[in-house]
């Protein structure tokens, strides 16, 4: 990490693997927090008679095996959580030393979120062309605003980036590289979509993250290497990495097999704060630590 970079934030995205119990949405609060370490634990927010069609609502989960409910839109509505149990678990992440967020999916979701005033909120990569919500947030939310790019040409991320720019928002914005697949495969991950980023926006925007859907954390540390060497590069920061997290990767529901459990984030947050520290140009050309080694062991001829 160089001397001026700030720490790049490990988000646990809990999303709904909590499977509509509140009890274990905080259990997974103070796991990521004291036993993994990360930065920040992330829900979602989704007010599904507003997002969905009556067609789509009515609709049977397409894989039955991960449904909570006969149809869609029950399946969706047994894995909310409404807003006076989001303010517990505020009051969780406060306990507990983590920063609370949330994915906002509509724009009733958005007035509810923004009114708990988390440090950020996320637009999920499959709203990020609803500019309506995300004008709500440019005009009523002070914090930071995350969005995803998977499922999105460049012209639609340029559209996006030059949005929050009209609106003056654009430094409080963070973009994530993302693929959107549960699983995703590794010739689909695509880490040098962060170069890409980096490069048209890193400039324009408060910082670059990444958004993984993979097996395993390999990839996620790469991802920290491509943008560090992009951050060093004077092409903008690097600043989030984020991971699905749960108790249980056989647990029923769609996410749970591309996520990480508790000692698998717990490595995460490990190595990214290890590999950062190691991801720096020498200060020196004999390091202290070389300076013994080299007096000791370097052949040299003497008495030329």
């Amino acid at each position: 990490m160089t001397p001026t970079s700030r720490p790049v934030q490990v988000i646990a995205e809990i999303g709904c693997n909590h499977k509509g119990d509140l009890e274990i949405a905080k259990e997974l609060i103070r796991v990521a927090a004291n036993v993994c370490k990360a930065d920040v634990a992330k829900f979602q927010k989704r007010h599904n008679r507003e997002l969905l069609t009556p067609e789509e609502y009515e609709r049977p989960h397409p894989v039955p095996e991960n449904a909570y409910g006969p149809t869609y839109g029950a399946h969706r509505e047994f894995l909310e959580l409404d807003l006076d149990q989001h303010r517990e678990l505020v009051a969780e992440c406060k306990a507990n030393g983590i920063a609370y967020s949330s994915s906002v999916w509509d724009l009733t979701s958005a007035r509810d979120m923004t009114a708990l005033d988390p440090p950020m909120l996320k637009i999920p990569s499959a709203t990020n062309q609803h500019f309506e919500l995300q004008g709500y947030l440019c005009e009523h939310f002070e914090g930071e605003i995350h969005v995803s790019t998977g499922m999105s040409t460049a012209d639609e991320i340029a559209r996006l980036v030059a949005f929050y720019e009209e609106r003056g928002r654009a430094k409080d914005l963070v973009v994530y590289s993302c693929t959107s697949g549960y699983p995703v495969a590794f010739e689909d991950i695509c880490l040098f979509e962060i170069k890409s980023l980096m490069e048209r926006f890193g400039d324009r925007v408060k910082g670059i993250g990444f958004s993984g859907h993979h097996l395993g954390i390999a990839a996620d540390i790469a991802a920290l290497a491509v943008g560090r060497m992009m951050e060093a590069e004077g092409k903008g920061r690097f600043s989030h990495i984020e991971r699905h997290f749960t108790l249980d990767r056989t647990w029923k529901g769609t996410d749970h097999a591309a996520s990480l459990e508790p000692d698998g984030l717990r490595r995460l947050c490990r190595d990214v704060a290890n590999v950062d520290k190691a991801l720096a140009f020498k200060s020196e050309e004999i390091l202290p630590v070389e300076k013994v080694q080299r007096d000791k062991l370097k052949w040299m001829k003497r008495n030329a």
